[in-house]
């Protein structure tokens, strides 16, 4: 996380857009702890916190929608020649898909809060066809909640340090907290959804 901080602190914006996008259409990066490092620094006013939620938000859209190009060009063998890498096969695919027949819209909007999901959601969206327009709004408001939750989160708590050793030092610890609450919101959403779902049958 250091290395990240100071790394962004000599690049800035196009560094978290370049990983984040590429993260956003399959390739494996540190796109989620990019933007915490962002946040981070925006707290300390070494970046713009606005900036850097419209720089997240912007790349994961435009990476999610070429994913979804990618799949509907040959994703699937994309996806089966070079899966293994992240621990997806044809079996693990083929749940994916048929996931998508009930839960389209939520597994795009929900999928940046998981690894090998963020970078594979727009690729399996472009495999079965979702329509466009519902991808694109679930891709676009996956984003926005995904920019908000860890970027606001994390620069919120980040304004409560006070030296910039300090932030190094404490990163690892937000970084955590952050993931447990992002993960409680999700258990949430998705037991309200059952729920729903239970209620009309």
């Amino acid at each position: 996380m250091e290395l990240l901080l100071r790394y962004l602190s000599d690049y800035g914006y196009p560094t978290l857009f370049l990983v984040v996008l590429l993260e956003s259409f399959g390739i494996p990066g540190p796109g989620q702890a990019l933007l915490i490092a962002a946040a981070l620094l925006a707290a300390h006013g070494k970046l713009n916190i606005v900036a850097v939620l419209v720089t997240a938000v912007t790349a994961t859209t435009l990476g999610g929608c070429i994913g979804y190009w990618i799949g509907t060009r040959g994703g699937r063998r994309l996806i089966l020649r070079f899966g293994r890498y992240v621990r997806i096969g044809e079996p693990e695919l083929l749940k994916l898909e048929r996931s998508f027949d009930r839960y389209g819209f939520w597994f795009v909007l929900t999928a940046r809060f998981f690894e090998v999901l963020r970078q594979i959601q727009g690729i399996v969206a472009g495999i079965v066809e979702m329509p466009f327009r519902r991808f694109f709004a679930a891709n676009l408001l996956g984003g926005l909640l995904w920019s908000c939750t860890w970027g606001l989160g994390s620069w919120r708590l980040g304004r409560q340090i006070q030296s910039y050793d300090d932030l190094t030092e404490k990163a690892g610890i937000l970084f955590v907290a952050m993931l447990l609450l992002v993960l409680l919101v999700l258990l949430g959403m998705y037991l309200k959804h059952r729920w729903k779902n239970q209620g009309r049958g």
